[in-house]
């Protein structure tokens, strides 16, 4: 395994045109030598943006990104290839595969629609989430470990086990070097909205997410990315968590997250 930096300022630093190097800012909360999947979902992001750039403005924004989570994501080396699937001028779908000593890790498809001006229509019925300042700083460490969750701000409210809504920011770049535009930028974060809500102690069951399904109705704003996260348990060894998005504006998209539940310690 590669060995990360010490005292990085990003997640991940370029080693080449499609190629990624994870420090240990990017490191996981369920074992020491894998990536947390926050970040890398802001780099797949990241990557698609650098695919797509370079053409005339065509006005389509991302609408839904969906990952599949082929399996543990070591803390390495990696490569992201990207290519349009579906080309279009009014809808787009792109593919993007991460792999990692020659193994595919995630699989991720976005969607992007064109824009146009709906003010006249536009609505939610979801509420917008009170001020980051409005909620108190969550020590995140305190449940969880891993170099990602040391790297970020989180303000929470947590209303019963599986039940909280938290702000959430971080000072560390995406890739060393680069700007992120708006949608890598909150993406990278949004993977958290299953460890702000927990039903369980980590520490005595794992709950670990497979896929991660995000839609956005509009395009987010400002530096912090807010999660408002329901999780339910089943009877049968699955979960879901379902997170409504903000940003300081309000409500702009949902994101879904379907888990593998079982004890720690099974005998």
């Amino acid at each position: 395994m590669t060995t990360p930096n010490a005292a990085p300022d990003s997640y991940y630093q370029r080693t080449g045109d499609h190629t990624y190097k994870p420090t240990v800012q990017a490191q996981g909360a369920w074992h020491p030598d894998e990536q947390h999947f926050s970040p890398l979902g802001g780099l797949i992001v990241h990557a698609i943006d650098r695919h797509r750039a370079g053409r005339p403005a065509d006005g389509l924004a991302l609408a839904r990104i969906s990952y599949d989570i082929l399996g543990l994501i070591a803390l390495d080396e990696c490569e992201i290839t990207v290519e349009t699937v579906r080309p279009g001028r009014t809808i787009e779908l792109v593919e993007a595969t991460v792999t990692i000593g020659g193994r595919a890790v995630v699989r991720a498809r976005a969607w992007f629609l064109a824009e146009l001006d709906t003010t006249a229509v536009a609505g939610t019925h979801d509420e917008p989430l009170p001020a980051p300042e409005e909620f108190e700083p969550w020590t995140m460490r305190g449940v969880w470990g891993g170099g990602y969750i040391a790297s970020i701000d989180v303000r929470r409210r947590e209303s019963a086990p599986g039940r909280a809504a938290a702000w959430l920011s971080t000072p560390v770049e995406l890739v060393a070097g680069e700007p992120s535009g708006p949608h890598a930028s909150f993406v990278m974060l949004v993977d958290t909205a299953n460890g702000i809500a927990v039903r369980q102690s980590p520490t005595e069951w794992m709950f670990p997410n497979t896929d991660l399904t995000i839609h956005f109705h509009r395009r987010p704003e400002g530096g912090w990315t807010g999660l408002d996260t329901s999780v339910s348990f089943g009877p049968a060894g699955h979960g879901v968590t379902s997170t409504v998005l903000h940003d300081v504006r309000g409500p702009l998209g949902r994101a879904e997250q379907i888990l593998t539940v079982r004890p720690q310690h099974a005998g």
